[in-house]
């Protein structure tokens, strides 16, 4: 049962978890930094505890202590965004929220219709209430779920300050991805794609029935495919801001990406400091703990689409001339890395 809780002092270890609608409340939750740190989504499956949410109305919050900065990593999924963001936990420098419930709250909400003058105004005190610092100085950098894809430009546009890095996986590493995933993945991206729909992000010039007809990798594919549309369409609106990255050149590249990043994020560290992050972060699984190994990746990766070839192959193929019907790059502009693209 939630608390009530008069106004609160904007003590980061209180997440903003959740937002209701039909209350105007946001719920908080008591998530220190260093459970944060060792979670890989700010989920109830992975932070909710014994105690109430605390539960207080927006107009009530005290927002004043938002980070003066705020990032965001966009991504199309199984492409190492969990990874990225826990490589932006740098106490004293920047600070990650990967994947918080309070923004899915708001697309399901957009889903029910509702007013969209209220989910803008909803989503400013949310990016402020979930953008809290440890220490004064730090940067946010927020990694959303890839359903919340949709407000991107909203977040872009509600916070004139922030920068993107938009990380994809190449299509054919993607298939790969989801065809391992067995059935698991291949309802995930099922429910992806119908949240897109309602999102009005897919316009690839056949009809939204027509994906019935559709298989299971097809339907990843429009996905993907969605995405990528989208995502050029915001480096083309920010190109100052807005860069992209593909999952590929992060592994082989880590050192220089974190650079690349760490300029646009306005992130302050040293070689030093990103070579040691490399040599932490980029060797321990973001997902699961343990050791991460990159040619132990690849090898997953490579093993997973020659078990799917002739299907992947195929639906590879379908795709290139969806996306040439619909004007699709199928290469991201605006590459973070010059020889990214």
């Amino acid at each position: 049962m939630a608390t009530a809780h008069p106004p609160i002092a904007p003590d980061p270890d209180w997440l903003a978890h959740r937002y209701d609608p039909g209350q105007d409340t946001f719920h908080f939750l008591q998530v220190p930094r260093a459970l944060r740190q060792t979670v890989p989504f700010l989920t109830d499956e992975h932070i909710a505890g014994p105690g109430d949410p605390v539960v207080i109305r927006r107009g009530d919050c005290d927002l004043t202590g938002a980070a003066p900065r705020l990032n965001f990593i966009f991504h199309s999924a199984y492409c190492c965004s969990t990874l990225l963001a826990n490589a932006y936990d740098r106490p004293g420098r920047a600070f990650s929220l990967k994947e918080p419930v309070l923004l899915n709250d708001l697309v399901g909400w957009r889903h029910r219709l509702g007013d969209p003058r209220r989910i803008g105004a909803v989503l400013g005190d949310g990016l402020r209430a979930l953008a809290r610092p440890f220490a004064p100085g730090e940067r946010c950098v927020i990694k959303p779920s890839n359903i919340v894809n949709g407000l991107a430009a909203a977040m872009l546009t509600e916070r004139p300050e922030a920068a993107a890095v938009l990380l994809y996986a190449p299509l054919e590493t993607y298939l790969g991805s989801i065809a391992s995933k067995r059935m698991w993945g291949r309802l995930w991206v099922r429910e992806l794609l119908a949240g897109f729909l309602k999102e009005g992000l897919v316009d690839l010039g056949f009809e939204p029935q027509a994906i019935f007809l559709q298989s299971d990798l097809q339907v990843a594919a429009v996905g993907w495919l969605a995405q990528h549309a989208l995502f050029a369409k915001l480096a083309r609106a920010w190109p100052g801001r807005v860069r992209t990255l593909d999952s590929e050149v992060l592994l082989a590249q880590p050192a220089a990406a974190l650079a690349a990043i760490d300029t646009l994020f306005d992130v302050a560290d040293s070689d030093a400091g990103r070579d040691a992050i490399v040599r932490s972060v980029f060797r321990q699984h973001a997902k699961f703990g343990g050791d991460f190994d990159a040619e132990a990746r690849k090898a997953d990766q490579r093993a997973a689409l020659s078990l799917h070839a002739e299907e992947v192959r195929m639906v590879l193929a379908w795709a290139a001339k969806v996306a040439e019907g619909a004007g699709v790059s199928l290469v991201a502009p605006a590459p973070l890395l010059p020889d990214a693209s």
